[in-house]
């Protein structure tokens, strides 16, 4: 494949980063999800004034996104809308680098197929559904970029070896994504090296160690390795590992059953022997594709509309995986197990929240893995990729805009209710929230501002808020969120921490923008704090308690 860029594709990567870095910001031009955004703001500006996670307090995510937000505190300061644009760049440059792996997939003749399916990540992209600084959304967008190199990794041993190093850093940013990844990845990569004898792949298995030795040296150095490993791996495997059950429930699907045999029957009246049924066996490929634009029609409930949209994931997850294994039958070479690892990851970020939880920033990684298929078909018939990319990318484009206009992965919180309130606090500057929240938050911080002094510590119930982010105050209590995620402790250990800690003040919020509180025993979490505190002011959301 040619190396040389023309001028369709510098206006393609224009068009491409333009149109998803605009749809990242108007996302938030009208939504803010406080629980998520809070929690990763004021975790970051926690790590700015030197409080280390894992060691000075239990975190059970991954370090990169927080050491990238926080350094962007550093840098530029509390300032809400430069993580707001971080999003619009990581997000444009995402859809960008899918639409490089997808051309080099199939193919510099099908240069037009290529665009075609890389057009909907314009609203899918990695952070085109959540447009807030996400774990989920950057391990995405870090795996895109190993895909990139990886597919350059025969061109010298600098680019093999950067290639290894960057397997390793999806790890880092989210583990139930990164790990699969990273395991099946590097055994891929030792798999070509031992038996197919490709010496040109060694740089990458030596990048992979050595990124991985050289972090958890790192870590051992800085908060401890036992501790990383505690907060990181066995805490969140007792709180969120589904059963096998739940993981496979995907694929009991009824929905499933008919598209799988549309698919088959039209893959097979593909191939070059049935020349006179093509047309047929095209339009039988594509329509499970075309449902999703049907229920469009067909109903106006965003569930039923999103449902059938994202039915389309067990369909190209059961094919792709199909595909791979017949053509590794060819011989064993890398870019033939893209899809292996691809499939590795999504089945990884499947352990967090299952298909409809977990899918909002992989969309670039379906993209590839539907590119992979198309490819495999072969056709000496040039129009066969591009029409059916054309037909695929034109659905999911469409069904993928009605799907972020909607807002129905963001459903569990009020993000649509009321009227956008644009917060006058600089520091919040370019944040937009539907409903009453803005104005109560900036209520409350009127009060601390007044009545708190500024070295009295606090515990917000339930953290929803970017308290800490706004207020420069330090966090002095070890939980930000209350949350089975992150909150490991008792309600009596909560309160023995309050009175270790010497809190002096408690402060729940009444109102929550997120719409089933999930503060873990929050009755008795409550009962056992109030045993310390005294109402001492009503807000019109919170409730503030002063210590006895």
């Amino acid at each position: 494949m040619s190396n040389r860029w023309g001028i369709r594709d510098f206006v393609v990567v224009v068009a491409l980063f333009a149109a998803t870095a605009g749809t990242v910001l108007w996302q938030n031009a009208h939504v803010t999800v406080l629980w998520d955004l809070s929690y990763v703001l004021d975790s970051s500006y926690r790590i700015t004034l030197g409080q280390l996670p894992y060691r000075d307090f239990p975190f059970a995510h991954a370090p990169l996104t927080f050491l990238i937000q926080a350094a962007i505190i550093k840098l530029c300061g509390r300032v809400f809308w430069h993580h707001v644009v971080y999003c619009g760049v990581v997000g444009g440059l995402g859809t960008v680098i899918a639409w490089r792996v997808a051309l080099r997939i199939l193919g510099e003749e099908t240069w037009a197929a290529s665009v075609f399916l890389a057009a909907p990540l314009a609203f899918l992209g990695v952070y085109g559904i959540f447009p807030h600084p996400n774990y989920d959304c950057d391990s995405a967008f870090a795996i895109l970029v190993a895909m990139w190199l990886l597919q350059r990794a025969t061109r010298g041993r600098l680019w093999s070896f950067a290639a290894g190093v960057a397997c390793v850093l999806p790890l880092f940013f989210k583990q139930n994504i990164g790990l699969p990844f990273l395991l099946v990845t590097f055994g891929g990569i030792l798999a070509v090296v031992i038996f197919r004898r490709n010496r040109t792949l060694i740089p990458a298995a030596v990048g992979a160690l050595l990124a991985m030795l050289a972090a958890a040296l790192l870590l051992h150095l800085t908060v401890g390795i036992e501790n990383y490993i505690q907060w990181t791996i066995r805490f969140p495997a007792q709180r969120r590992i589904p059963s096998f059950g739940a993981m496979i429930d995907i694929y009991r699907d009824p929905t499933l059953l008919w598209m799988l045999a549309a698919v088959a029957v039209g893959l097979t009246m593909l191939r070059p022997r049935f020349v006179r049924a093509r047309w047929a066996g095209l339009c039988l490929v594509v329509v499970p594709f075309v449902w999703p634009l049907a229920m469009l029609v067909e109903t106006n409930d965003a569930d039923d509309r999103a449902s059938a949209l994202l039915a389309l994931w067990p369909l190209v997850l059961v094919v792709s995986a199909v595909v791979a294994v017949y053509e590794l039958r060819r011989g064993l070479e890398l870019e033939r197990l893209i899809p292996i690892f691809l499939l590795a990851a999504i089945h990884g970020a499947f352990l967090s929240q299952q298909l409809w939880g977990s899918t909002y920033a992989t969309w670039p990684l379906l993209v590839l893995l539907i590119a992979g298929a198309i490819s495999a078909t072969r056709s000496e018939a040039k129009w066969m990729a591009p029409t059916l990319a054309g037909v695929i990318g034109a659905s999911l484009l469409v069904a993928g805009g009605f799907y972020i206009a909607s807002e129905d992965r963001l459903s569990y919180a009020a993000v649509n209710e009321g009227l956008v309130v644009h917060s006058e606090l600089p520091e919040l500057a370019g944040m937009s929230v539907q409903g009453k929240y803005l104005p109560n938050f900036e209520e409350l911080l009127r009060f601390v501002a007044t009545s708190v002094p500024q070295s009295d510590g606090l515990i917000l119930v339930n953290g929803e808020d970017p308290f800490y982010f706004v207020t420069g105050r330090t966090p002095q209590f070890p939980i930000l969120l209350f949350d089975p995620t992150t909150q490991p402790y008792s309600p009596e250990q909560l309160r023995q921490l309050a009175l270790a800690r010497n809190i002096r003040w408690l402060v729940v919020k009444r109102e929550l923008q997120i719409k089933e509180d999930p503060t873990p025993d929050r009755a008795a979490t409550l009962a056992a704090l109030m045993q310390e505190f005294t109402m001492t002011k009503q807000l019109a959301g919170y409730e503030v308690y002063r210590r006895r």
